[in-house]
């Protein structure tokens, strides 16, 4: 999380009149306490604040996993990726690359949240006594947000099946623990888990604004807040405190997160939520930008991959999301560390993740039938033309061009530069190289780099319109909406119209499918891995659909002209790898601890 997100968390005014200089210096023998009846005046407000700027700090998926390297969708030419290694047969209880880190970080952040919890109706969080309630409820519904944010990634990452054939979850602590206190507890049921996480989701909901904003002069105050004066409710729930804060919109996109992964097959035995709950949780924000209507027309290249995008994204407000983004970490200014990681080598990059074969494959012709089809046209002897137009956005093809430059790259095995195939160790192995997040205007020389502003989105509006179709198809079938104003149907057409997917046809593959839930349900996910490819969420969904784990990944050698289909890269996963494991080093220090099935 950077500095523009912990200056809107922390270091902003936050109370007003009242604060003094040494809030941020160290107290007596630098060792302040929050039981300390001087932590509870309205001039601590803010260090008592910390408490909950620190769970900010480590919220999760504030930064890129890039997961994907260990699925069918690409491959990395690191070898000590940490990714390529799990696919490998090393991934383990003491071998988890996006574990340990996860689970300590985790319950930290529970602890200083559940410390908030009892602290907050002590702090006078302002002279004023109603401000000083309004900044209570406030924080009360930033701290029950925040806890089920870090519960549902917590269970999302070591929920499921565990040894002894249960559907488990993790510890729950609702309660600040002190270090005498008995950590060693057991496991809860992942249904306990999951409807924790609702009600503070929806204790959430009750107190916070569902965006935070100033309301103009006639403007009214929402009626769940009470008899507020206007100016009362700017000062704890306006403009200054945009950007970060956990607010109602984010509290049901968590929601909607949770439900979907809950309802699918790996984990539907162990709970009570269904697809019908998934799709009615993704609706009620979908609901509020006019459902596919509301469909971002930039969605695609929400990271800066046009110049228009670029613009956009460099003009935006604190606090300011573009339209696709409902949730976002804060932005880095003169970043350029994703492209430095994946321009080629000619363009001064490590070319670290390389897109598979598969993973193009599985862009259908611009008419919208895959590949396979008879009917898509599709011509092996020139693969990537008449292609769905995402595939050359988000992979760099042979003879595409990146960012700014105009000099098209030669990815073949007989290429005369290092970006062909194999040709060094920052060569591509597959013939491909990522597009997809790479900024339009970075660029590098041998001594000067030009960086841009880039920003890393926590929740895109397009992953919950997906989390929908999915759901509804499964609940409804494809036609059906469940009281809604729109379908699965409808959502995938609008996605794939704004990719520009079937425009001269109507869709016809689309429509040829939309009366069969089956055929619907690999569209459905294969537009899911087409739209969200390279933002950690294929490993995932891989795993709570039970889909295979260990298809091979695979490249293409072009040798003059001629296009010859390898094999890069085999997946070693078990069967039980659909749950990842509790860390080795939890499960030595509590007894209570059950393993996850096969770990």
């Amino acid at each position: 999380m950077n500095k523009v997100l912990l200056t809107a968390v922390i270091t902003i005014l936050l109370f007003g009149a009242g604060c003094k200089r040494d809030l941020f210096e160290p107290a007596i023998e630098n060792n302040r306490q929050v039981d300390d009846p001087n932590a509870l005046m309205p001039s601590q407000a803010r260090f008592m604040y910390g408490l909950l700027g620190n769970a900010y700090t480590r919220i999760p998926n504030t930064g890129w996993y890039h997961s994907d390297v260990a699925t069918d969708n690409a491959v990395s030419n690191d070898f000590n990726n940490e990714y390529l290694r799990i696919t490998q047969g090393l991934w383990s209880p003491l071998f988890i690359p996006f574990g340990f880190n996860r689970w300590t970080n985790g319950y930290h952040s529970i602890q200083y949240i559940n410390q908030m919890l009892e602290k907050v109706n002590e702090v006078q969080w302002a002279v004023d006594p109603n401000i000083a309630e309004l900044f209570r409820r406030r924080i009360k519904g930033e701290a029950y947000g925040l806890r089920a944010v870090f519960y549902s990634d917590l269970l999302r990452l070591f929920g499921g099946e565990a040894s002894n054939g249960q559907m488990l979850g993790v510890p729950l602590f609702l309660s600040f623990q002190d270090p005498l206190a008995n950590f060693d507890v057991p496991r809860a049921t992942y249904e306990e888990c999951l409807q924790q996480i609702y009600k503070d989701l929806d204790s959430a909901s009750l107190l916070l604004p569902f965006d935070y904003g100033d309301i103009a002069e006639g403007g009214t105050v929402p009626a769940k807040f009470g008899n507020v004066a206007r100016t009362d409710y700017n000062r704890v729930y306006g403009n200054n405190f945009r950007g970060g804060l956990l607010s109602g919109r984010i509290a049901m996109a968590v929601k909607a997160k949770t439900s979907i992964i809950a309802a699918s097959p790996a984990f539907s035995s162990g709970n009570t939520t269904t697809w019908e709950n998934a799709a009615n949780d993704a609706a009620a924000i979908l609901d509020l930008i006019n459902g596919p209507s509301g469909l971002a027309a930039t969605g695609l290249e929400w990271y800066g991959g046009t110049t228009a995008i670029a613009d956009q994204i460099n003009g935006l407000s604190v606090g300011v999301n573009p339209p696709e983004v409902l949730w976002r970490a804060g932005w880095e200014d003169n970043g350029a560390g994703l492209e430095r990681d994946n321009y080629p080598p000619t363009m001064f990059g490590n070319g670290r993740i390389n897109p598979t074969q598969n993973l193009v494959d599985a862009f259908p012709t611009l008419n919208g039938y895959p590949i396979t089809e008879a009917a898509s046209g599709y011509n092996p002897g020139d693969p990537y033309n008449n292609r769905d137009p995402r595939l050359k956005m988000f992979v760099l093809v042979n003879g595409g061009t990146l960012s700014s430059s105009t000099t098209a790259i030669n990815t073949a095995a007989d290429a005369p530069t290092n970006d062909g195939l194999l040709k060094q160790a920052t060569s591509t192995r597959t013939g491909y190289y990522l597009k997809k997040l790479m900024h339009s205007r970075v660029t590098f020389t041998s001594t000067t780099t030009s960086g841009q502003r880039h920003i890393k989105p926590i929740v895109r509006y397009t992953e919950i319109f997906l989390n929908y179709a999915e759901a509804a198809n499964e609940a409804w079938g494809p036609l059906g909406n469940g009281g809604h104003a729109y379908s699965a149907y409808d959502v995938i057409k609008a996605i794939r119209r704004r990719a520009g997917i079937g425009l001269a046809n109507g869709d016809a593959y689309l429509e040829l499918v939309k009366n069969n839930k089956d055929e619907m349900r690999k569209l459905i996910r294969n537009e899911r891995r087409l739209e969200l490819c390279f933002e950690d969420i294929r490993f995932w969904d891989l795993r709570r659909w039970k889909e295979n784990l260990t298809e091979a990944a695979k490249g293409v050698s072009i040798t003059g002209g001629a296009y010859n289909y390898i094999n890069v890269e085999t997946r070693d996963f078990a069967s039980f790898m659909t749950t990842n494991p509790i860390p080795n080093s939890e499960m030595l220090k509590f007894k209570a601890l059950i393993q996850n099935k096969g770990w």
